[in-house]
């Protein structure tokens, strides 16, 4: 193994050993040897591209590309082209899965769970501190400043980590920097010709000029180390961060105002659900008769941008002793009070306080903020839900549909806000949403539409394995497939409500858990969920529930007539309960609720609209198209180039004496550069006769082969060395008989790096280098040169 390679797998293995510093943040472990192995692929790539040789920042980019390849192939292999090729979705992809680590990292505590997020921004990291110590060590041969990464990657794990073992975790770091320095030094000592370790020193005393670079090698290696040990234990305690439980808070100045950020918390709630164990995250005591209609409320999303829905940026306060009336709610809507004692697990780290709504008051102890528009806590300078015990005064509010049907327009202001929807939004969904509305008489009844063509009459079925969706695209995707969970239809019936007209807004939190045998209710993880509210004036937001099979439907909405979508005006909040009707069917429709508990038919497809995907222009995929093919090509451009380069060496010819002498040249460059590819480099020093004989005997040919090898060198002495070269034939066919001998003579293995990484390619880059030489030569020759000043002038 030479030197430059032991060099490049130290350099990885130090990567690799300062990365253990991460083990105590996340668990379980397997990440690293997933890393381990992206890391050996991203340094065989570096080592291969320095052996053709290429240039250095030719060999940083194909590192670089195959790391993002790898990393699109690991975490978004279904956004991508062919499952391998980035496109701009992939890229949007991993950005959100990044927003989601970065989500995640805020919200649980150390060690934190290795979420799809979490685990991106780990190997990611240690990909790209892997390729930058690659890059200063083995490319450019410096190996002191590669330690700043290492330190940079270790610090970051010190500052975060208070465990017992973190000492074990440094001196794994700094054993890593110390055998990439070594390796350096002996790397340089073996180039220079001299032994490594034992250097004798001059008559003087003085130690030879062998030894200096590596105790300057020491000596900058245990300064760097020294400043990795003493600046963590320097800095001061960091509170909340990177994989801690809350984050650093989110509010400013002295508790009494300040702002939250949009931080959207749907980022876990699929893998919540999709959990193998349902854990228990609160258990709740309330006074509420009916626990059925008990949603856990934790944030509402309001600003919508095409893409997605995220909380807006809002001002908090403190928290005051009790809450305003909910915006809209009028005096003639019937409510009652509930009391509810809730429990948080200790190992659920919420930034936000789970409370039913509308919340009039709380009891809770800790540093928490109240954002009035949402009607939400949230902890500030790393408070979270962590074994909170807290007690939640909330208004069950019971309106009619007679009220809700008779509800005036929303201000202007309430309109503007929560009305907005992007002009990127396809248009099949304001489409759908007038087909699925058509005939209703007010906002109600369409909003009652809506719910009911997703949960019933739509043909929908509820799948937690779909994904997400993102881009602009993603809701009318959902209305053309049909196929999703609380995410998809709470985002798609808020959007259409928009479109309608009708101010909405997305709610995330737990739907209605288990009644305990102790009078308790337990919330599991699998309770997450998300649903829109709808906000109608005298009643304030209101709760619909478009996701089939999950929560409960709102008394509010449910038809007493069957066959009918739009309730009885008069039925109260209450009065449904979750008990299905007991009077049979009457036509080929069900009730809703019925529907919703799967006590009828399959639901009918005739709602449905199929029309009007609005998928991506026809350019912008072909941008896309163009754009994946441009990088497919960056893979094969060697073998691409060598396959021109062939044709044009033995293709058709001039046949004047000048053309003949120039295709011999160039059927023997071919014949070379074929033999090089197969791994016998080409010796300039040699006659053409001495290097045929080369060729023919380390390719160990044959006889006839040999003799084509022969003939071709014949002729270019003919045209290097005779005063009139005669003119050879079929030099062609002989080098194409030689390549067919080579291909016959090795493996399958070197044939295949003959074709997609032949060594010859290398040419193309030597040229590119050459002309960009000639063109700064011509530059600087049509320069006009400068005057130089004349003494009356200075």
């Amino acid at each position: 193994m030479s030197g430059r390679a032991r060099l490049a797998l130290t350099a990885a293995a130090a990567t690799l050993m300062a990365s253990c510093a991460l083990l105590p943040l996340v668990s379980p472990m397997t990440w690293l040897f997933q890393a381990a192995f992206l890391l050996a692929v991203q340094t065989g790539v570096g080592a291969a591209a320095r052996r053709v040789p290429l240039a250095r920042p030719l060999t940083v980019a194909a590192q670089a590309l195959v790391t993002l390849l790898m990393l699109t192939v690991v975490f978004a292999r279904s956004h991508a082209i062919a499952g391998v090729i980035p496109g701009p979705d992939t890229f949007r992809y991993l950005g959100d899965l990044l927003q989601q680590g970065s989500d995640d990292v805020s919200r649980y505590a150390i060690p934190a769970p290795l979420t799809p997020g979490i685990r991106l921004m780990v190997i990611g990291g240690v990909l790209v501190v892997g390729l930058v110590v690659d890059t200063l060590a083995v490319t450019f041969r410096s190996a002191a400043p590669a330690g700043l990464p290492l330190l940079a990657l270790y610090s970051v794990a010190a500052g975060l980590s208070d465990g017992p073992t973190d000492w074990l975790w440094f001196l794994v770091a700094a054993a890593g920097y110390l055998m990439l320095l070594l390796a350096e030094g002996r790397d340089r000592l073996s180039q220079w010709g001299r032994v490594f370790g034992g250097a004798a020193r001059t008559p003087g005393g003085q130690e030879s000029g062998a030894v200096a670079p590596v105790r300057t090698g020491r000596r900058i290696g245990f300064a760097v180390l020294s400043v990795a040990l003493f600046v963590p234990l320097a800095m001061p305690s960091i509170q909340g961060g990177l994989l801690d439980g809350a984050g650093n808070g989110v509010g400013v100045g002295d508790g009494n105002g300040g702002t939250i950020s949009a931080v959207n918390p749907l980022v876990s709630l699929r893998d919540s659900l999709n959990v193998d164990e349902d854990r228990q995250v609160l258990s709740v005591r309330t006074s509420s008769d009916d626990v059925s209609d008990l949603y856990l409320r934790i944030v509402s999303l309001d600003d919508f941008d095409g893409t997605t829905w995220k909380p807006a940026q809002r001002h908090i306060t403190g928290v005051p002793d009790r809450f305003p009336t909910p915006a809209g709610l009028g005096a003639d809507v019937k409510r009652t009070t509930v009391r509810s004692t809730i429990a948080a697990a200790d190992w659920y780290a919420q930034d936000w306080l789970p409370m039913p709504y509308p919340p009039s008051g709380v009891k809770v102890a800790g540093t928490w903020r109240y954002e009035p528009v949402g009607m939400t806590l949230v902890g500030d300078h790393g408070q979270n839900t962590r074994g909170e015990t807290y007690q939640v005064t909330s208004l069950d509010v019971q309106p009619t549909a007679e009220q809700l049907a008779a509800a005036p327009e929303a201000s202007a202001a309430m309109r503007k806000e929560y009305t907005k929807v992007p002009s990127s939004l396809p248009s099949v969904v304001a489409q759908t949403a007038k087909e699925v509305t058509a005939g209703s008489a007010n906002h109600y009844e369409e909003a009652v539409k809506l719910q009911d063509y997703f949960a019933v009459t739509g043909g929908f079925q509820y799948d937690t394995q779909v994904e997400v969706g993102r881009g602009e695209g993603a809701i009318a995707n959902f209305l053309k497939q049909k196929r999703g969970f609380c995410v998809h239809f709470s985002f798609a019936m808020a959007a259409m409500a928009r479109t309608l007209g009708i101010p909405a807004r997305v709610a995330v939190g737990f739907a209605p858990g288990t009644p305990q045998a102790d009078g308790t209710v337990s919330v599991g993880l699998k309770d997450a969920h998300a649903w829109p509210e709808l906000y109608f004036e005298g009643v304030g937001w209101t709760r619909f529930e478009p996701t089939p099979t999950r929560g409960t439907t709102p008394s509010y909405t449910v038809s007493v007539s069957p066959g009918s979508s739009v309730p009885d005006e008069t039925l109260p909040s209450k009065g449904a309960s979750a008990a299905p009707s007991a009077s049979a069917s009457q036509s080929e429709s069900c009730t809703p609720q019925l529907r919703r508990q799967d006590a009828c038919a399959s639901p009918s497809a005739a709602a449905a609209v199929q029309s009007g995907d609005d998928g991506p222009p026809w350019w912008q995929l072909a941008l896309w198209a163009l754009g994946g093919l441009a990088v497919l090509a960056v893979p094969l451009s060697p073998m691409l180039y060598r396959q021109q380069a062939r044709a044009g060496r033995l293709g058709a010819h001039d046949r004047t004496p000048t053309g003949m002498a120039a295709h011999t040249l160039a059927v023997w460059l071919e014949l070379t550069d074929t033999a090089w590819d197969f791994g016998i480099l080409p010796d300039e020093s040699l006659t053409p006769r001495n290097a045929a004989a080369r060729i023919v005997r380390l390719g160990r040919l044959d006889p006839a082969t040999g003799a084509s090898v022969h003939r071709v060198a014949d002729a270019v002495e003919q045209v290097l060395y005779a005063p009139r070269p005669r003119p050879t034939a079929g030099l062609a066919d002989d080098v194409r008989r030689v390549t067919a001998a080579f291909n016959g003579t090795v493996g399958v293995p070197a044939r295949l790096r003959a074709l997609f990484a032949p060594r010859s390619s290398v040419r193309a880059v030597w040229a590119a280098s050459a002309g960009w030489a000639r063109l700064r030569e011509r530059l600087a020759a049509a320069r006009p040169p400068l005057r130089k000043p004349t003494e009356q002038e200075s």
